[in-house]
């Protein structure tokens, strides 16, 4: 108990019956995954926490390997895969393994779907603990219902709330109502359905801040908001002046041109190049700026250097209309090149982290293929002199049989004799008659 596995339970096949109407935050896992080892005390701290503060959501693990049937009833593929069971839905989890993302997520899709503001002070505490707020505001509506509705898909994401008009802030001006609001970055964006089309495909993109620090969980979810992200790839720790000046152009551009890009454009920065070498295919020089491209892997690199703010604007611009030029994509080729690239940075990895278990792993069976090529060679090269010696014995008893018997031998010698004589004869009569 002191170590939170009592607040932990296991769960087998009767799970499924007697969860009822009870919310379950489950771990699927594989005793034998490392990932999901290191989960295991991470997941015993959120069913402390939960059980401490009287949370509704119950929080469970199970062995997915026992119980098969169950967890591909659930959809699990991968170890460990963490879902919210409410109801008939079943929400993944997606975010980094930490305590208090995890418990977040629980409370947030455990909740309502859509949370209600009902004064002014309400929404200004929501907003002081929530960076990117979407509001629906007005009365019943088909917006309202394909709201909810977008609501229970990305739940798991982001937080939905309502109010009346007179409950927004002073500055926030609505065309019509009924309305959907983004409040963030200071400002806010109101959903257009003609210039920002299907609600749902607008929501994942704006559930972002016009500047993020991306790693590589974002940077997994942003591939999904169909943006492309233009990030200052620096060293954190570094605070040299090139380091600082491009990452101050990314938040200048995001912040002063937000009319202008962020339909289209998702701005930070990256500490480190490690992660965004493995993406590119490319080693990177830090600090420098790049445009990715998530969903064909293409990206995009200045053709000179970032001096300032317009500099980063050109270079945005040239993108749009097509006259930068992509490198990488999705083709054949580039496909081909992953496939080599991933294979040589997973033996570096190992040879980097363990060099005996490498050369284990690749000298061992390296060894045995040269010892079978060597066997297979000297076995073709003995065969080759034997069947030469085969022959060549063959051939002397075809010799030998064809030379016959002493008594054969001493016919044919008598029958070339008496070959000779008689042509001695003929030749002699022939003499004769010419001397006659």
């Amino acid at each position: 108990v002191a170590s939170g596995a009592g607040f932990v339970e296991d769960l087998d096949e009767s799970f499924k019956e007697n969860r009822k109407d009870d919310i379950w935050l489950v771990d699927f896992y594989a005793p034998w995954c490392g990932h999901c080892k290191k989960l295991e005390p991470v997941w015993n701290e959120v069913g402390v926490e939960m059980k401490s503060m009287g949370s509704p959501v119950k929080v469970g693990k199970m062995d997915a390997t026992s119980f098969s049937s169950i967890a591909s009833e659930f959809g699990v593929r991968g170890y460990p895969t963490i879902k919210l069971l409410k109801g008939d839905l079943a929400y993944n989890y997606r975010g980094p393994r930490t305590k208090d993302d995890i418990i977040e997520f629980a409370n947030r899709v455990a909740g309502p779907l859509i949370r209600p503001l009902p004064s002014q002070h309400m929404f200004e505490h929501v907003q002081k603990r929530h960076r990117v707020l979407f509001v629906y505001v007005g009365g019943e509506s088909p917006l309202k219902e394909k709201y909810i509705e977008v609501a229970s898909e990305l739940i798991v994401y982001t937080y939905f709330f309502s109010a009346s008009e007179d409950v927004l802030p002073e500055y926030v001006t609505l065309p019509e109502m009924p309305a959907v609001v983004v409040v963030k970055d200071g400002t806010y964006f109101v959903y257009d359905e003609y210039e920002d089309g299907d609600l749902s495909s607008w929501i994942n993109r704006e559930r972002f801040q016009g500047y993020l620090h991306v790693d590589g969980f974002t940077l997994y979810e942003l591939g999904d908001t169909g943006k492309l992200l233009a990030i200052a790839v620096i060293d954190d720790k570094n605070s040299s002046v090139e380091h600082t000046r491009l990452k101050s152009i990314i938040q200048e551009v995001a912040r002063d041109y937000r009319d202008h890009f962020h339909r289209d454009f998702q701005f930070g920065h990256m500490d480190g190049n490690d992660y965004i070498n493995s993406l590119l295919m490319d080693d990177l020089t830090i600090p420098t700026i790049v445009v990715l491209n998530t969903s064909n892997q293409q990206y995009f690199l200045p053709d000179r250097h970032i001096e300032n703010t317009e500099d980063m604007v050109q270079f945005i611009n040239n993108i749009l209309d097509g006259t930068a030029e992509a490198q990488g994509g999705d083709g054949l080729l580039q496909r081909i090149k992953r496939i080599i690239y991933d294979a040589k940075s997973t033996v570096m990895s190992v040879f980097k982290s363990s060099p005996l278990l490498g050369c284990f792993l690749f000298g061992l069976p390296l060894g045995v293929i040269s010892i079978m090529c060597y066997g297979i060679c000297t076995a073709d090269t003995d065969g080759g002199v034997d069947e030469h010696e085969g022959i060549k014995k063959e051939n002397g008893d075809r010799e030998l049989t064809d030379e016959g018997s002493e008594e054969e031998q001493e016919e044919e010698k008598n029958g070339r004799y008496t070959e000779l004589s008689d042509g001695e004869l003929k030749q002699k009569d022939i003499m004769e008659k010419k001397k006659d």
